[in-house]
């Protein structure tokens, strides 16, 4: 019996090196994160009198206007979202199949640009006080009209801009909601509302609550409107005490706050659970749909139509009056090339974005290390900062790298390369992959988090490798979701604004920065048409995810 004993190998003793998924996984998310840790390491900085300064200044400002803001904007989201997504799936009145992807087309309108079409149109010399001015033989001081650029405007606009997250989600896991739940509710007397709040709404609650974390996250990360608007926040606090006070060290440390602020809430929500889970009896079919009376169904166009409504068709219609009437005189032939470089790197960005989540997730499904989730995770973490600071974040690093790599070919070779990192649009990929990779990474881990892990066992007894059964059996059936990922980032890109403003290269520029910067000079109708193309190149993605979405589900009626 001892002889047995002494031959064991001992599992305490044993030591499992890590493979080369989980090696390249860790290499990977630790160069995603670079920017994020840089940040995080100035927290242990001391920042001198600066945040003394801040705190008796202007921080609560920043704090009361933050908290306002972001809780207004998460409540205001939640409801329209998700009143919208189950109208759609489970009602029938008409426009039903054309809100369907309607509902998403303010997800391509950026904040900034909406603030500039209604500050157009809604400010003392425009055309709408401007008619009521005619039509009343009214003054200036004769009346009260609600200022667009407040703290008041700012909720509002960014609300019908943000709300297709909350939709996007909720819409999803309505449509992937069992018959059976809806069976068993019915059986026991419950009408559609009361099926809605008591059955349906606690299963979406993950959904709800994701879309609610996206929304909070680009909320505290928002900059240009509120820039625009004058509205004092984190986001500006940040920018201003960088790149006005100079101050690195106090700026990452608000940067901070703002991570430390998104990671307690989204922590609060999974404590909120108390480990219930949100699984249903699976039978899928084609979902009911009820049919509504005339009045319910006026009142359900009503809601669906009007933050559509307010959060494209509006501004869309400003943007091209402006545009028709006025332009840019200036844009000319070098409209293409703006339009091409977004294109460009909306698209190089998405593919990278998406190949990086696959192999982050793939990696992390296939190694029980802590260390490679704990990176996983660390890497995702770019969204919840806002984009000034991730660049800054990243030209800290890539310039020391310039600038050893030019020492060292001068020393060696007698020539220098200039900025091959910093200085090219390599940055900016770089940028909006780490600010933008928690939008392609929660998505398709969530997809290969419903792939059985039996499918691998039998590709691996069919001979496959674990590359092999990547491509093979896994991309195939996350193919929707992998689409969804790519279009999310790529209109995500489309829109990003202060990332692009630093870190661009000399003579370099995006439709996103010339809009900004004719906006910043208040040359609202000359930006039009810049703001005009950011729009329309996103509508067209926006459209295919929602025709993709209503497909996605098996038993689904393709009609």
């Amino acid at each position: 019996m001892s002889d047995i004993q002494t031959t064991r190998p001992s599992r305490r003793h044993r030591v499992r090196w890590p493979n080369a998924w989980a090696s390249s996984t860790f290499v990977v998310a630790m160069l995603v994160a670079t920017p994020v840790l840089v940040i995080l390491a100035h927290v242990f900085f001391p920042s001198g009198d600066v945040w003394q300064h801040l705190a008796s200044t202007v921080l609560p400002r920043y704090l009361t206007n933050t908290v306002v803001l972001s809780l207004t904007v998460a409540l205001g989201t939640t409801v329209i979202g998700t009143a919208c997504a189950w109208l759609v799936v489970m009602c029938r009145f008409p426009g039903r199949r054309l809100f369907e992807w309607a509902l998403l087309l303010p997800l391509a309108v950026p904040t900034y640009v909406i603030a500039y079409a209604y500050t157009d149109f809604l400010q003392f010399a425009g055309p709408l006080q401007s008619t009521l001015r005619g039509w009343f033989g009214w003054e200036y001081g004769d009346y009260y009209f609600p200022e667009i650029r407040s703290l008041g405007g700012a909720c509002l606009l960014i609300t019908m801009v943000l709300y297709p997250y909350v939709y996007l989600l909720a819409r999803a896991s309505f449509l992937e909601q069992s018959v059976s739940a809806l069976d068993v509710s019915r059986t026991l007397g419950l009408g559609p509302w009361r099926m809605f709040r008591r059955v349906a709404l606690p299963l979406a609650r993950p959904a709800i609550i994701g879309g609610v974390s996206l929304v909070l996250m680009e909320t505290l990360n928002e900059f240009g409107a509120v820039q625009f608007f004058g509205v004092d926040t984190f986001t500006t606090g940040i920018y201003r005490t960088w790149f006005g006070l100079g101050e690195q060290v106090a700026a990452a440390q608000l940067a901070a706050c703002l991570l430390v602020f998104v990671m307690v809430i989204v922590l609060l929500e999974r404590a909120s659970r108390g480990g219930k889970r949100y699984h249903a009896p699976v039978r899928y079919q084609a979902l009911p749909e009820y049919r509504l009376s005339p009045g319910q169904a006026a009142l359900a166009f009503a809601v669906c139509f009007s933050p559509v409504l307010i959060g494209f068709v509006v501004p869309a219609v400003i943007l091209l009056e402006m545009a028709i009437t006025t332009g840019d005189t200036l844009l000319g032939t070098r409209f293409l090339p703006f339009a091409g470089n977004s294109l460009i790197l909306a698209s190089v960005t998405a593919l990278v974005a998406v190949t990086l989540s696959v192999l982050l997730s793939y990696g992390a499904r296939l190694s029980e290390s802590r260390w490679v989730r704990g990176a996983n995770r660390v890497a995702a973490m770019g969204y919840a900062i806002p984009g000034s600071v991730i660049a800054v974040g990243i030209l800290i690093p890539l310039t020391w790298l310039d600038q050893k790599l030019n020492l060292f070919l001068r020393d060696n070779y007698g020539f220098m390369i200039g900025l091959i990192f910093s200085g090219s649009a390599f940055v900016l990929v770089y940028a909006y992959t780490v600010r933008f990779l928690a939008v392609s990474f929660n998505t398709v881990e969530a997809s290969l988090g419903k792939v059985t892990p039996s499918m691998d066992a039998a590709a691996r007894t069919l001979g496959q490798t674990a590359a092999g059964t990547l491509r093979k059996v896994h991309t195939p059936i996350m193919r929707s979701s992998l689409l969804a990922a790519g279009i999310l980032v790529f209109v995500d890109v489309m829109k990003e604004l202060p990332a692009t403003i630093i870190l661009r290269p000399f003579n370099f520029d995006t439709l996103a920065v010339r809009a900004y910067s004719l906006a910043s000079d208040e040359r609202l109708a000359e930006s039009a048409l810049s703001s005009l193309s950011i729009v329309a190149v996103g509508v067209i993605p926006v459209i295919l995810l929602s025709l993709a979405m209503r497909h996605g589900r098996p038993g689904s009626k393709k009609g």
